[in-house]
């Protein structure tokens, strides 16, 4: 009885080694080379440069920049920029009051200068949304969790963020 058990362990072992082998068919299909994604965020950019020129942008159109800190590291931060440019209410919010810029920020490249030109928003974790005034100042650092949902982000919060710092909205009086 022992050897016929353990024969059938032995069998089943077997078959599932072999079920753990790659076919053919499936070996060719990972030898494919995938097509790698466009970087969101430069790695390599001078972030202080980055940040002035879309400052002489704004000031030149009457906009707000909008500096989404963060890097390609960060799934949340790809998944933020991809949510608010396939948007197309939202995209077109941010096209019309803000100059959008891509801040990188890595472990190995935490950009003091530019971090503490932006009011330090890593403290936030990210994606982390930093707007600046038209003299470049940090008006609102938002913290993005608070506009998520699930695994997404919630449509609704985001456009009202967008709509509350606009600065139509910040320079009108009520």
């Amino acid at each position: 009885m022992k050897k016929a058990l353990l024969t059938a362990c032995f069998v089943l072992l077997a078959i599932a080694m072999q079920a753990q082998k790659p076919t053919k068919a499936i070996e060719s299909v990972k030898a494919v080379p995938v097509a790698t994604e466009t970087k969101l965020y430069n790695e390599e950019a001078d972030a202080i440069q980055q940040i002035d020129e879309a400052l002489a942008e704004a000031q030149r159109t009457g906009r707000y920049v909008l500096c989404q800190v963060g890097g390609n590291w960060c799934p949340w931060c790809l998944r933020f920029a991809k949510f608010v440019t396939e948007d197309e209410e939202i995209a077109q919010l941010i096209k019309e009051n803000f100059v959008y810029i891509h801040v990188n920020y890595s472990k190995d490249n935490k950009k003091p200068e530019a971090m503490k030109r932006l009011g330090n928003p890593a403290r936030f974790g990210f994606p982390v949304l930093v707007i600046l005034d038209h003299e470049g100042r940090p008006m609102h650092i938002q913290n993005s969790a608070y506009l998520e949902l699930e695994k997404s982000y919630d449509r609704k919060k985001v456009l009202q963020f967008f709509q509350n710092w606009t600065p139509k909205a910040v320079e009108t009086l009520k």
